[in-house]
């Protein structure tokens, strides 16, 4: 797995500003008179939620004005109420014009994600995991899962090379779903298998690898698989799973449950950014 770091923070930073000032700039700032005057602004919540991706927030500022003081009034992770204020930017005020939308851009996304993945995580037993997908947003990967850490979710394989995880469709290209788990045993690497029916387990139990993972079952049918791996295998769960039926799937037992919508669906947290 990756890790957050200030080089990756930055690199994106900079070019989703590029992506908003080329080619020529801030042109309705340029208009303001004493632009280059010290300014104060507050980002206020428009919601209850779980912030994330403050730091984003604050090198989007601190790219467009070195001048630019960051202070954050909450954590990334932690909760907080409508109306309190996030972070509080003394800039110049062509600096915070600027920079307001592309930095809150990143504060609402991740937070979106921090919010959502708190709300499911609340539903859950404390033996069950909300993990997240490889479904996210292209070179936001990191971003994205580093949110749903942020909100009390787990993070699953960061990429293709990271762990094994043999799907349907390499089932499918394979032909031999056995041989197929035999080979990827002897990589060493982690090893999930998604299954789609009782035969399916059947014919990879007995193999010493570490994850199964249940795809699109019905909830009888799942009962019956869980219990004929018999804690043999760390179990997980994937297939429309949402905030009405999770509690139902975690009481099932099941170790983990893989929700790509709290990546792909997140719904943009509210906030604004007002001069004071």
């Amino acid at each position: 797995m990756q890790k957050l770091n200030q080089s990756y923070i930055n690199t994106i930073v900079r070019k989703a500003l590029e992506e908003d000032l080329r080619p020529r700039g801030d042109i309705t700032t340029n208009l303001i008179a004493a632009k280059d005057k010290i300014k104060k602004a507050k980002i206020i919540a428009k919601q209850d939620g779980v912030i994330a991706g403050l730091d984003f927030c604050k090198t989007a500022f601190k790219q467009i004005g070195s001048e630019a003081v960051f202070t954050k009034k909450i954590s990334d992770g932690k909760k907080i109420k409508k109306n309190k204020v996030i972070a509080i930017i003394k800039a110049k005020k062509k600096t915070i014009l600027t920079a307001e939308r592309t930095a809150l851009n990143f504060l609402n996304h991740a937070s979106g994600i921090a919010t959502i993945t708190n709300q499911f995580v609340k539903k859950i037993s404390k033996k069950t995991k909300i993990c997240c997908t490889r479904k996210t947003t292209p070179n936001l990967r990191m971003l994205e899962k580093y949110a749903v850490k942020k909100g009390g979710g787990y993070n699953h394989r960061y990429n293709l090379s990271d762990e094994i995880l043999i799907k349907d469709n390499h089932i499918s290209a394979s032909n031999n779903l056995r041989e197929l788990v035999k080979k990827a045993i002897k990589t060493k690497k982690i090893v999930t298998v998604e299954i789609e029916s009782i035969n399916q387990l059947k014919q990879i139990m007995g193999l010493k690898f570490k994850r199964i993972l249940f795809d699109n079952m019905s909830f009888s049918q799942l009962k019956k698989c869980l219990k004929l791996c018999k804690n043999k295998y760390q179990t997980e769960y994937s297939g429309n799973a949402t905030l009405k039926n999770i509690k139902q799937i975690s009481k099932t037992g099941i170790n983990r449950i893989s929700v790509g919508a709290i990546t792909h669906s997140a719904k943009s947290f509210d906030t604004t950014l007002l001069f004071r």
